[in-house]
Formats: structure tokens, C-alpha cells, sequence
């Protein structure tokens, strides 16, 4: 039986969640280690100023007391599994919102499944793309994100994964019903459009103190040859972008070394 490891940044409660173990249950041994809070935008941080434990709620299903979705899946790989018998694959998500351009770098998701690759462990990541305060959600959950990741991941375990080491995939599903989609569309990731979206108020004692907000889908235009992640998703189709951990400007190395 293929083992599937699952983690998510919402935290071990979240509805993301649940709806990613009831699609890849049929398809393997699911076991579940997540985050007791949410831990979204969190990054690939790791804790390493206080002691971590696994709380143990139901057979094969753990919340870690209070740890990242990278805590969850070092832990879980060093200490859950043996050497010799890893999971076939990590999935990490759903993620309530999208994880599109720069906005990877900042995300929970995307860091576990970036942490599975660099453990050696094939991955993905999956989110879902908001519309109005993620009213989508709401009306349609997550039947769509289900139906992709599950033949995604019934396709990797008919044949393999897709990529080289240390890479993984990252899936950005649109905020439409399922009988909507258009399909899925490879991309590059996109170049998001930051604002300053930091709020400052004044509590009852009269001290100042700021909320960091969230910006809106804002991109760059795309002129370049390859579709972009926030383009397929505006267009109705399902994104997926393989992502490598080499961050290097590998065309400014010449240039940079005659510079120098």
C-alpha cells in the first residue's frame, strides 16, 4: 500500500484538511501531522528555541504542539517513519487561498512541501484560490481540489513523479465550480502586484499598534511566453507550476563575476 504523508499550514482543524484526506484515502495509508494553530505565511521556519511533541488524535493523525508545517514534516519523516520505508509522496494543503508569484516564498504550504523534497520525499502542493473573502469556498467547498489532486496523485503512483529532486509541484485551483474548469494549464509563477497593507489603530489605552492585511490578486502583465499562474487561474484553469529550491540568478553569474 503507497503511504501518503499530509500536512497543512490552517492548521490540524481545518476544513482543507479534511477535504485532503477524504480525497487520498482511497488511494493509500494517509497519515496526518499538522500544525495546532494556523500557521499561514509562516514560511520554511523551522523551531528550534522550544520543544516540539506530537499529539496523537486518531490512529495515523497528529497535531504538533506548536509547530510549523516544516516542523510537521521533518518530525513526522525522522521520527513517524523508518529509513527504509519513507512515504511515496507528501501532500501539503488544502490551503484556504491562493499561494500564486512571490507569495510561495511566504507560504506554510508551499514550505511543506519544500521540506518533503528536501528530505528527498516527492511533493506537492495544493491551495485554493479566494474570491470575495472566500465566498467560493463557501458555496462550492472544495470539490474541485479534490478531484485534481486525487488523479494527480493516482497518476504519480501509476508511473512517477514528474520531477528531478528537489522540486516540487505547486497547484493553485481557481474559485469556480468544478463543472467550470476549463482544465489545466503548466506556468511559470507570476509577479504579484504588493500594496501597503498595514493598518494601524489605537487600542482602548490609546496605544498604537498595526495589522498586517491581505492585499488584493493583483499581477504584473505577463510578457513573457509562458502562462502564469495567476493568468491560468483567471482564465478558469487549474495551475500547476513546478518549483525547484536552486534559488540562483544563474543568467546575472557573467555579468555579477565581471563586476566584480
Amino acid at each position: 500500500m503507497k503511504k501518503i504523508l499530509i500536512t497543512n499550514d490552517d492548521g490540524f482543524d481545518s476544513l482543507g484538511l479534511k477535504a485532503l484526506v477524504e480525497a487520498l484515502t482511497p488511494l493509500g495509508e494517509v497519515t496526518v501531522v499538522a500544525p495546532t494553530l494556523e500557521k499561514s505565511a509562516c514560511s520554511h521556519s523551522i523551531t528550534l528555541t522550544k520543544p516540539l511533541r506530537f499529539i496523537e488524535l486518531k490512529e495515523r493523525f497528529y497535531k504538533l504542539d506548536d509547530g510549523t508545517p516544516t516542523d510537521c514534516i521533518f518530525l513526522a519523516l525522522h521520527k513517524l517513519y523508518d529509513s527504509d520505508s519513507m512515504p511515496d509522496i507528501v501532500v501539503s494543503g488544502i490551503n484556504r487561498g491562493s499561494n500564486m508569484g512571490e507569495d510561495i516564498t511566504y507560504s506554510g504550504t508551499a514550505s511543506g512541501a519544500m521540506e518533503a523534497v528536501l528530505q528527498g520525499v516527492p511533493a506537492i502542493a495544493i491551495s485554493q484560490v479566494c474570491k470575495n473573502y472566500c465566498e467560493n469556498i463557501d458555496k462550492f467547498g472544495y470539490e474541485l481540489a479534490k478531484d485534481v489532486i486525487a488523479s494527480l496523485v493516482k497518476k504519480i503512483f501509476e508511473g512517477k513523479f514528474p520531477l528531478e529532486k528537489r522540486k516540487f509541484l505547486n497547484i493553485n485551483i481557481p474559485p469556480i465550480a468544478k463543472e467550470d474548469c476549463k482544465g489545466i494549464k503548466i506556468t511559470r509563477a507570476g509577479n504579484r502586484i504588493y500594496g501597503n497593507d498595514a493598518e494601524n489603530h489605537l487600542n482602548p489605552r490609546g496605544a498604537e499598534y498595526y495589522w498586517i492585511g491581505l492585499p488584493r490578486l493583483e499581477w504584473e502583465k505577463n510578457n513573457s511566453s509562458f502562462t502564469t499562474d495567476f493568468e491560468a487561474v483567471d482564465a478558469h484553469y487549474v495551475s500547476i507550476t513546478p518549483v525547484h529550491l536552486d534559488m540562483t540568478s544563474y543568467s546575472d553569474i557573467e555579468e555579477l563575476q565581471s563586476w566584480i
